[in-house]
C-alpha cells in the first residue's frame, strides 16, 4: 500500500503599486512569498498592477481580475493571496470572478501562520480571538468560503481549529469572542502576578523587540546560554520566554523574548497579543534587534516602532542591536555605524559584539541606578543578602556597628536601605 504525500498548495500572489507607498512592491511581495512558504504553500505566480487607489469592488481592475483567473488556471493554482487586506465586499466579488480557488489576503495568511505556531494555551487563545474578530465583519460574504468542506483545508483555512462547523451566525461569533476574551483575561491576571513578582524583586528587566526573523531568539540563546528553539521562519516565536541574564560584573537581570513584528501587522493581532506585549511596555530597556543584512532594515525598524507605539512601549529606553553584522562587508558596516552611532554591531551566530552589548546594557542599567552607602546592623543580615542579589556591590567593610556597603541600586531598591544610609 502506497502512502500519498500531502499536496503542497500552489499560490498566486497579487499586489498593487500605489503612489507614495513606503514599501517597494517588489520587497513587499518577496516578504509575502516568505509568509507563504512559512504557511507550507508554494508560490507559483505573481500578478501586479499600478493603481492610484485600490478598486473598491475587486481591489484590482476588471482586466487584471480576468488575467489572474487565467494565470491561476494555467499554473494549476489552488489559492490567490492578495498582499493587502481585502474588504468583505472585495473578497466576495473576487470569489465570484475567480472560481474554484481560495481567495485570501495577507491578514488571513498571517493569522493562519499564527494558528500553526501557537503552542501555549495563551497563544492559542490569542490567535483564536484575532481570527474571530477578523471573521465577524466577513460573515455574510466570506463565511461559506472559509468553511472547511469548500476550502479543503490548508493555508487560510485554520480558522476555529478543532471546531466541527464554521457556519455560525454573528451572535454565536460574538459569544465566542466574549468567551475567548474572558479566558484571556484570566491568563493575563496570572501573567500580571508573575510580572508583579519580578518587578518586586527590583531586578533590571530587558525585553527583546524586532521584526520577525531578526534573530531575537538566537540573541537570547547567545547571551544566556538558553536553549530556546530557533527556526529560520517568520513568526517562529509567539509566546514570551523569560531567562536570567548575568553581566560580566555579576549583575543579574531578566531578558524576555517576544513575538516578532511585521509590516501590515493585523490590528486584531496587536489587540489580541497586547497582554503578551505588556512585557515590552514594562521593561526597563528594550533591545531593538534588527536584521542588519536585510535590504529593507530601516523600514523594518519603522514597522517595529509603529507597533511599539500602538502598545504604549515607545517611551521605554531602546538600544538598537544590529544583528547579523557578520554578513556585511566593511563598507556596509561603516555606513551602518554612521547612520546608527549608538547601535551595537552584533552577530548571534558567532557571538561577535557580545562584550560591546554587555557594556551598553550595563550603561543603561547604571543610568537607572543610584549610588548608595549604608551601614547595615548585623541583625539585618537579610538586607546584606538582598544587596548582593539585586545590586552591584562596590565595596564591603565589617565594623563594630555592622556591615558598611557601597553599591549601585535602582531607585526602588535604594528606598529599602534609606533608614541605614549615611554620607
Amino acid at each position: 500500500m502506497y502512502e500519498t504525500a500531502e499536496k503542497i498548495e500552489r499560490a498566486v500572489l497579487v499586489g498593487i503599486a500605489l503612489p507614495h507607498e513606503e514599501w517597494p512592491l517588489e520587497e513587499s511581495l518577496k516578504e509575502l512569498e516568505s509568509l507563504v512558504a512559512t504557511a507550507g504553500a508554494e508560490t507559483v505566480g505573481i500578478a501586479t498592477q499600478k493603481l492610484d487607489k485600490p478598486n473598491p469592488r475587486t481591489f484590482v481592475g476588471k482586466g487584471k481580475v480576468d488575467e489572474i483567473a487565467q494565470l491561476v488556471h494555467a499554473l494549476d493554482g489552488d489559492l490567490v493571496i492578495f498582499d493587502s487586506e481585502l474588504t468583505p465586499t472585495q473578497q466576495s466579488n473576487l470569489e465570484r470572478e475567480i472560481k474554484h480557488v481560495k481567495i485570501i489576503d495577507r491578514t488571513a495568511l498571517i493569522l493562519d501562520i499564527f494558528a500553526l505556531h501557537a503552542t501555549t494555551r495563551e497563544g492559542r487563545l490569542q490567535v483564536k480571538l484575532a481570527q474571530n474578530q477578523y471573521l465577524l465583519p466577513r460573515l455574510r460574504g466570506m463565511w461559506a468560503h472559509l468553511a472547511g468542506h469548500r476550502m479543503g483545508g490548508g493555508v487560510g483555512s485554520r480558522f476555529g481549529e478543532g471546531e466541527s462547523q464554521l457556519e455560525v451566525d454573528r451572535r454565536m461569533v460574538r459569544r465566542r469572542i466574549d468567551t475567548l476574551s474572558a479566558e484571556l483575561a484570566k491568563v493575563e491576571t496570572e501573567r500580571a502576578t508573575q510580572r508583579k513578582a519580578r518587578a518586586s524583586s527590583r531586578i533590571f528587566r530587558l525585553a527583546l523587540a524586532g521584526y520577525t526573523n531578526a534573530g531575537k531568539s538566537s540573541l537570547l540563546n547567545c547571551l544566556t546560554g538558553a536553549d530556546v528553539l530557533v527556526y529560520d521562519k517568520l513568526f517562529a516565536t509567539l509566546d514570551p520566554t523569560t531567562r536570567r541574564l548575568e553581566l560580566p560584573d555579576g549583575r543579574a537581570m531578566t531578558i524576555t523574548d517576544t513575538v516578532g513584528f511585521i509590516q501590515k501587522l493585523p490590528h486584531t493581532l496587536v489587540e489580541s497579543f497586547k497582554s503578551t506585549l505588556v512585557e515590552v511596555r514594562e521593561a526597563d530597556l528594550i533591545l531593538h534587534v534588527v536584521d542588519a543584512a536585510a535590504e529593507q532594515y530601516e523600514a523594518h525598524m519603522q514597522a517595529v516602532q509603529e507597533v511599539l507605539e500602538e502598545v504604549g512601549a515607545h517611551t521605554v529606553p531602546q538600544l538598537i542591536v544590529l544583528n547579523k553584522s557578520d554578513l556585511l562587508n566593511h563598507q556596509q558596516l561603516a555606513v551602518l555605524t554612521k547612520r546608527h552611532p549608538e547601535a551595537v554591531l552584533f552577530s548571534a551566530l558567532s557571538g561577535t559584539g557580545t562584550d560591546e552589548l554587555f557594556t551598553a546594557i550595563a550603561r543603561f542599567a547604571d543610568a537607572a541606578r543610584q549610588r548608595v552607602r549604608v551601614l547595615i546592623p548585623y541583625d539585618k543580615g537579610s538586607l546584606v543578602r538582598l544587596a548582593h542579589e539585586q545590586a552591584t556591590i562596590l565595596s564591603e567593610e565589617y565594623t563594630e556597628e555592622g556591615t558598611v556597603l557601597e553599591f549601585y541600586a535602582t531607585a526602588d531598591l535604594a528606598v529599602r536601605f534609606a533608614p541605614y544610609g549615611f554620607l
